[in-house]
């Protein structure tokens, strides 16, 4: 078995990986609140050199371990050199973006931490820092996907015969000059690890841990937080893939070559 071939295979398939992340990275530069992703490597080993051990605690933990140290039962592992690389993991920069001005009062942003609360016609919750908001028909503070933004008693209803509706720093839904709600901000323990489910939605994950509600929030109200994506800083991490799978696929072409000669003066002898 060529270990050469198998890893220079693995790299071109980890950096096309990389740039369909950074792609959609770049396609999302102007949609108010989407955090860029971030893509890591693992190599094949570190997922199947794991042992389970008995901690202290008398609980059956899965421990990774070095290949030298693992019992192959006489076999000799031949050489260090990892048999594949693969796409480790991608997570949230949940770094904030800029803020743009606009003239809508229910356009928000979070001071701070947290994400807002979104549910659709089948209950599920979704969470977004996205914070351009309407009202539909029903009178109910609504996303431009038609989503309910959840307050801290549930939906925001103004009433259909609200003729002024604004959210003020504490995140009060003020309807003809009266509080009708208060905008709920939800954060995660680890915030990195929530998944894009579409439509700059997010899901929590076994990582990220379940919301908690966060208080005293503090909004902007007059005001979108736009994408933390910086275009430079995609188009270098794109050079960078280009590159490293360009060496990859070189890598791969001179492997194959060698084998073949190989094969060929093995084959005349």
């Amino acid at each position: 078995m060529n270990r050469g071939i198998y890893e220079a295979a693995s790299g071109m398939l980890v950096q096309e990986t990389h740039l369909d992340v950074i792609t959609n990275n770049l396609a999302n530069v102007d949609t108010p609140g989407y955090k860029r992703r971030i893509s890591a490597t693992s190599d094949f080993s570190a997922l199947l050199d794991r042992i389970e051990k008995v901690s202290e605690d008398g609980e059956t933990k899965l421990t990774t371990v070095l290949p030298a140290d693992m019992p192959f039962k006489g076999r000799e592992v031949i050489g260090s050199v990892a048999l594949a690389a693969i796409f480790s993991e991608d997570v949230m920069d949940t770094f904030p973006g800029v803020l743009k001005t606009t003239e809508s009062q229910l356009d928000i942003a979070i001071d701070g931490k947290g994400f807002f609360a979104l549910t659709d016609s089948n209950g599920e919750t979704f969470y977004t820092r996205e914070g351009n908001f309407g009202l539909d028909n029903n009178g109910n503070i609504v996303n431009n996907n038609g989503l309910t933004l959840q307050g801290e008693g549930g939906a925001i209803n103004v009433g259909n015969n609200a003729q002024t509706v604004e959210i003020n720093r504490q995140g009060q839904v003020i309807a003809n000059n009266e509080v009708v709600g208060r905008v709920a901000v939800f954060n995660f323990e680890r915030p990195t690890y929530l998944r894009h489910h579409g439509k700059n939605l997010l899901t929590p994950t076994e990582q990220s841990g379940e919301a908690e509600n966060v208080e005293n929030v503090k909004v902007w109200s007059g005001a979108l937080e736009m994408s933390n994506v910086e275009v430079v800083t995609e188009m270098a991490r794109m050079i960078e893939a280009q590159r490293i799978y360009e060496g990859a696929s070189k890598a791969l072409m001179t492997h194959d070559e060698q084998t073949s000669k190989l094969i060929t003066s093995f084959s005349r002898g």
